[in-house]
């Protein structure tokens, strides 16, 4: 079986080291010393460029390297018929937990009034607060939300998750729904932001949406930065009505030097790191499937691009 590699942010070498460890004899090849189109059977990808995926046809499977799919369902060029999957590993939903964690610590913990303090070399006592007085929200229950979700209850938050259906997740209370929005906000005062991108949810966290948030709250994003508006976010900010925020991902990437984000000492801006899919164990999910494909068995993680996820 030969397998496409595309990624400028990946590296191929990893993948191509644990890829052949999990399947032996892999003809491993990457873009763009792709060899013959017509031998392609499968294609690992990370936001290839339009077009592209048509040039391959014998191509069986699609797999995005990542669990945010949005750039490939949105893909109007892509080969009709061809299964996509995502890649859905544990060690990409830990690694997304411990920076949705870190993130709540630090406005849960005031840090930022710390920082602030520091830069005047003040001495700036602020008395802990018990976690469980503390309302944290999060938006998007798939496995990396409810993982985070999961880890910020069992770390004492009061935690609430606000999906498209119910979900039941212990120590978490559920909202959903449009009807469920504004009561999920309302109870909310750190927001972590971590749905899938859909028509459905591309600007959900407007001017009308942030204003149901409590004054002074805290917001997280790491899911699409199309999730909130920008404006929007940067005129509340300045309010007041969003006391803080920690932005890993924006609408324009990477962040454009003239955004206002980069100016607000109250906001940390990472560069879309919050996880990654990890070669030494994500390799044996890829393996998994091609193996499926080739039995023609049902695939695991298969993307939907009708719902967007």
């Amino acid at each position: 079986m030969a397998l496409l590699f595309y990624s400028e942010y990946d590296d191929p070498a990893d993948w191509g080291k644990h890829l052949r460890e999990a399947i032996p004899g892999l003809d491993f090849r990457v873009w763009p010393e792709v060899g013959d189109p017509g031998e392609i059977d499968a294609a690992i990808v990370w936001k290839a460029p339009q077009g592209e995926l048509r040039k391959y046809p014998n191509l069986r499977l699609i797999i995005n390297l990542g669990a945010g799919v949005d750039s490939i369902v949105q893909d109007r060029s892509l080969p009709a018929g061809i299964p996509i999957v995502r890649i859905a590993d544990p060690d990409m939903s830990r690694m997304m937990a411990q920076f949705v964690l870190a993130a709540v610590l630090r406005h849960y913990r005031d840090f930022v009034s710390f920082a602030r303090a520091q830069k005047t070399r003040r001495w700036h006592y602020l008395h802990p607060r018990e976690a469980p007085t503390c309302s944290v929200g999060v938006m998007g229950l798939g496995n990396l939300g409810a993982t985070a979700a999961s880890e910020l209850a069992r770390q004492g938050f009061k935690v609430a998750g606000w999906a498209r259906s119910p979900k039941a997740i212990e120590g978490v209370e559920s909202f959903h729904g449009p009807a469920g929005l504004a009561p999920f906000l309302a109870r909310t005062e750190i927001l972590a932001v971590m749905l899938p991108l859909t028509p459905q949810t591309d600007g959900l966290l407007d001017a009308k949406a942030l204003a149901m948030l409590p004054r002074g709250a805290k917001i997280i994003n790491v899911g699409r930065g199309r999730l909130v508006d920008e404006d929007a976010l940067i005129a509340a900010i300045r309010s007041g009505q969003i006391a803080e925020a920690t932005l890993d991902v924006f609408r324009t990437e990477p962040l454009p030097a003239d955004s206002p984000l980069w100016d607000f000492d109250q906001v940390l801006v990472t560069p879309h790191l919050a996880s990654v899919a990890i070669p030494r164990t994500a390799a044996r999910q890829v393996a998994e499937n091609l193996r499926r494909v080739k039995a023609g068995e049902p695939l695991i993680n298969v993307v939907d691009p009708q719902r967007g996820y």
